[in-house]
């Protein structure tokens, strides 16, 4: 879901493999959109409002955009495998939280404990991944990412009917069965954090006004943020339209969503093929009209078929986006400031993970 910038390669640093970096990422994602299903439940047991209780998935998205740029600055000075071991004990913690938290605030403060745990998992997962020179374990930890975040709509509604509502906001833990296959393959405690580190050295910080002043950066970014703001709605609403329209059960709904979504994000591969051929003005007017038009069936269309395909053209967008618009982000800065670039892109796309569920529970409730 967020690629992270990388720490210097080290000869002595091994990396761990791909599936297993990928099973350390998948479940992050899963967090953003495993609870959907599981909130009206939710809002009953805490006894608050639908709307009050939408602040379940916002909170997750906030933790992780915080989360993110926090954990990535620690991972380029300490090494991914602190990363991980901080990451995991946040994951632990927030999910403690959010088993035996009675009220709503105290769960949501757990969901967002957890959020920024699961965004330091993601960015060690990445920067592991990245020592890898030939592209195909980025490749696979990036495939394993977009698959979490596309399942979780299902696996949320399958564990809540199993295990109750709170199961469906602690997915994130699952990446914590691949934390110590993780540092053991990256050989914690013998030389990748010690003499690995000895060579690098501190840099100042340096506010990224010049980033920001950036045409082509505000372009994608401004572009990246509508995108993920629409299909974290979409993620949030459709489901929940779907239901109403057909009557299924969470569980039903929950596959019937995950699917759609997971076929808009392979199909978004044919868009990145096609690209080159359409030209940068052409694949934005693509990129905004797929979401205005994914916006439009998933929020109005009289049929659950065509809330679905509103799904998935918004999951085929924004994962086409992630993919195409990572690189203009970046176009025409110095080198040492592309990294900085793509952090606040991936920025940009955490604050519409969060804004999201946010928007259709307004539009919903407006509705109602």
């Amino acid at each position: 879901m967020v690629v992270a910038t990388a720490e210097p390669r080290s000869l002595a640093a091994p990396t761990p493999s791909g599936p297993l970096l990928a099973l350390l990422a998948a479940p992050a994602a899963m967090g953003v959109s495993g609870p959907t299903l599981a909130l009206p439940e939710a809002a009953r047991a805490l006894a608050v409002s639908p709307g009050a209780a939408a602040w379940l998935m916002t909170a997750f998205g906030i933790g992780m955009a915080v989360g993110t740029p926090l954990l990535s600055a620690a991972g380029g000075r300490r090494g991914p495998s602190r990363t991980v071991q901080v990451g995991a004990a946040l994951v632990l913690l927030g999910a403690v939280l959010v088993c035996l938290a009675p009220n709503l605030p105290l769960t949501v403060a757990g969901r967002a404990l957890e959020a920024v745990g699961a965004a330091g998992l993601n960015v060690a997962a990445f920067q592991f991944a990245a020592r890898d020179g030939s592209g195909r374990v980025p490749g696979i930890v990036a495939i394993g990412s977009a698959a979490g975040g596309t399942t979780g709509v299902f696996a949320g509604a399958a564990v809540a009917e199993v295990l109750g509502w709170r199961s469906a906001l602690v997915l994130p833990v699952l990446g914590l069965l691949a934390v110590g296959a993780v540092l053991r393959g990256d050989g914690w405690g013998r030389s990748v954090d010690g003499p690995a580190r000895e060579g690098r050295h501190p840099r100042t910080a340096r506010l990224p006004l010049d980033v920001l002043r950036a045409p082509g950066f505000r372009t994608a970014a401004g572009l990246m943020l509508g995108l993920a703001t629409v299909n974290f709605a979409i993620l949030y609403g459709a489901p929940r339209r779907v239901a109403d329209l057909t009557g299924w059960g969470p569980t039903g709904t929950g596959a019937a969503a995950s699917v759609a979504a997971l076929l808009g994000a392979l199909l978004s591969w044919w868009l990145v093929r096609a690209a080159p051929g359409l030209g940068t003005r052409r694949v934005r007017l693509i990129l905004a009209g797929g979401a205005a038009v994914a916006a439009a069936l998933a929020g109005f269309a009289p049929w659950a078929v065509a809330v679905l395909a509103g799904s998935a053209a918004s999951s085929l967008v924004t994962a086409g986006g992630q993919g195409l618009l990572t690189g203009p982000a970046a176009e025409g800065l110095p080198e040492e400031r592309r990294g900085t670039a793509i952090g606040l892109f991936n920025l940009a796309f955490l604050v519409g993970v969060a804004v999201g569920p946010a928007s259709a529970e307004g539009l919903l409730t407006t509705g109602t």
